[in-house]
């Protein structure tokens, strides 16, 4: 896997030592809360980062100076693969929220994506309820492309019965990417 940098940031596979870091996010309800997944225990923490180390899709985001994981992206291209989608998520220590830290991780995730990988379009989703999310999605320059209601359930209520939530639906073509990157052609080196 690449090891991708940003001015402040290094964007690389996970180890499992990142298993503590994991856990100071992962175990925060309003970190999950739009999330496939409850918050994690250490036990728990320790077995993600232990898959996650073992799965080219996530990448840790991690402060260049301490070394310190911060976050992490999901990038995971699509099937079928011919046509060279693949699809972005994302997930950050509160504590590093509005920081801009989301924004330049997955600027720099694109851009290798564009640039290195040939992607011809990157999609995301998120909760239409995750103000942060869909806004970080648009200062990306994703264009919104629907809003799909009732798409799935993680959780249930007290009687059992799902929770049901939209999904906002994001995309970007790698044409979009590069002319919206033309005026900065430092952006379109890697």
């Amino acid at each position: 896997m690449e090891v991708l940098e940003t001015q402040r940031l290094t964007v690389r596979g996970f180890q499992p030592e990142d298993w503590e870091d994991l856990h100071e996010y992962l175990s925060r309800e309003e970190v999950v809360r739009y999330e496939p997944y409850g918050v994690f225990d250490a036990k728990a923490s320790r077995a993600e980062a232990l898959r996650r180390s073992a799965d080219p899709a996530f990448w840790a985001v991690c402060l260049k100076e301490s070394g310190k994981m911060i976050g992490n992206l999901y990038f995971q291209q699509q099937e079928p693969l011919t046509f060279r989608t693949w699809e972005l998520g994302y997930v950050f220590n509160s504590e590093f929220h509005n920081k801009g830290y989301a924004a330049e991780a997955c600027q720099r995730l694109l851009k290798y994506a564009f640039c290195n990988l040939q992607a011809r379009r990157v999609t995301a989703h998120c909760d239409p309820r995750n103000f942060p999310s869909w806004r970080l999605l648009e200062r990306l320059q994703l264009r919104r492309e629907g809003h799909l209601l009732q798409t799935g359930y993680f959780k249930c209520d007290n009687e059992g019965q799902p929770l049901w939530h939209d999904t906002y639906a994001y995309g970007i073509l790698d044409r979009e990417w590069l002319n919206s990157n033309q005026a900065d052609p430092q952006s379109r080196k890697v």
